[in-house]
């Protein structure tokens, strides 16, 4: 079975991928898609309501439109919030592409579209000899790029994204997401952003989030461009039926 959604990555840790992966789902939701997030490695977790928990497969969880269990979402928690690899060293755990894979198409199984959101940036290692950017590869999902609006932005969105046309994958969409409100020439840098993704990978804007006092997933879906959304993933297409 060929699985349907994206695979959430960034231009580095902290960006947003969490946010706007949340946002796609409620925006999946809304649309009336069956949406599910996925979070197949999470670093760093907290007691809540009594369980031992990642914060962002939590609101993965809250956001998805189908009843998902903790470990549905997150089948990979480690405790440490540190680099995945070094997380499991600590708890002795090997991290198994094999076993996220499955956990990707036993969610499809429910569902019409996943999201799934990747642990840092693209090239992020997992075990001794892989990294982050194979389990998309093996995943075989469209790419869509949570860009930090910060200085720098500009160069790590085009480093990433030939790393992700050098993985052969593809490159369906970015989404600029507003770090530093301050930041000099912000939208002259996004302007730059949407002129070079296109030229050089074909690749549109699907959306720009600004700083927001409450970023849920609401709020984050109401700034993404529903148009190029629906293009870019097919979803102009009649929904699919139990």
């Amino acid at each position: 079975m060929s699985l349907r959604g994206c695979f959430v990555t960034g231009t580095d840790t902290e960006v947003g991928k969490t946010r706007v992966s949340a946002g796609l789902l409620h925006w999946l939701a809304q649309a009336g898609w069956r949406a599910a997030g996925y979070k197949p490695v999470a670093a760093g977790m907290e007691r809540l309501d009594g369980r031992l928990v990642n914060e962002d497969v939590l609101l993965l969880q809250r956001s998805s439109s189908l009843p998902l269990t903790d470990h549905q979402v997150g089948p990979c928690q480690l405790e440490a919030a540190c680099a995945p690899h070094i997380a499991a060293e600590l708890e002795r755990r090997v991290i198994d592409c094999d076993s996220l894979c499955r956990g990707a198409h036993e969610l499809m199984r429910q569902a019409d579209f996943l999201v799934v959101e990747g642990a840092g940036g693209l090239c992020v290692p997992l075990g001794a000899d892989w990294d982050s950017s194979q389990l998309m590869v093996t995943l075989e999902l469209p790419v869509v790029l949570v860009v930090g609006l910060r200085l720098g932005c500009i160069n790590h969105a085009l480093l990433t994204a030939e790393a992700i046309a050098a993985r052969g994958l593809r490159l369906a969409g970015w989404v600029a997401n507003t770090l530093d409100p301050g930041m000099p020439h912000l939208q002259r840098n996004i302007e730059t952003l949407e002129h070079e993704l296109r030229r050089r990978h074909q690749a549109p804007c699907l959306g720009v989030i600004p700083r927001l006092a409450h970023p849920d997933a609401a709020a984050v879906a109401a700034h993404f461009h529903a148009a190029a959304l629906r293009s870019r993933f097919g979803l102009d297409q009649a929904r699919l039926t139990d």
